[in-house]
């Protein structure tokens, strides 16, 4: 038997899903292509246990959160830092969607890795406290803590207005 046999196909089927996390945990393209290029090498590595008996998912998943937290508490990762667009000017067009999203983009920036995981897993992968804490490898208490500070700390950063 092939020790990669099925890696590939695992690969082809979920690499789109897990870039999206990756993207959504670093907000940057380019660090979430490293992100993952490092995770599925390591996934890569325990390919024959993970295979048999394991949920490579799973275990890519938790790998995806444990290695930001990684990364960004051994240097500091470059982040978005550019203040919000203007308001148009009278008369100009403008596209509200797009200040929310780079509202949201610049106040998900500021949050604590931890906090940054748990409200990528909990809100954009929609995974319950459960999966949550599962996969990043602490209680469910944790969790709701993260959650509950990300929360106010994103209403905090994020003007009133931009959610009309």
């Amino acid at each position: 038997m092939d020790r990669y046999e099925g890696f590939h196909e695992f690969v082809r089927t979920r690499q789109q899903s897990l870039m999206r996390t990756a993207y959504l945990l670093t907000g940057n393209p380019h660090l979430a292509e490293d992100l993952l290029q490092t995770v599925l090498t390591r996934v890569a590595s325990h390919w024959a246990k993970l295979a048999k008996g394991g949920n490579p998912e799973a275990y890519a998943r938790k790998a995806l959160v444990n290695q930001t937290i990684s990364w960004r508490r051994r240097r500091q990762v470059e982040l978005p830092g550019a203040e919000l667009p203007e308001r148009a000017q009278p008369g100009q067009p403008h596209d509200e969607a797009t200040v929310r999203r780079l509202a949201l983009r610049h106040a998900l920036a500021k949050l604590t890795p931890k906090q940054r995981a748990v409200i990528v897993l909990r809100f954009y992968e929609d995974r319950s406290e459960r999966e949550t804490a599962q996969l990043m490898g602490v209680s469910i208490g944790t969790v709701k803590s993260q959650t509950s500070y990300a929360l106010s700390k994103l209403r905090a950063l994020t003007p009133e207005e931009v959610y009309r």
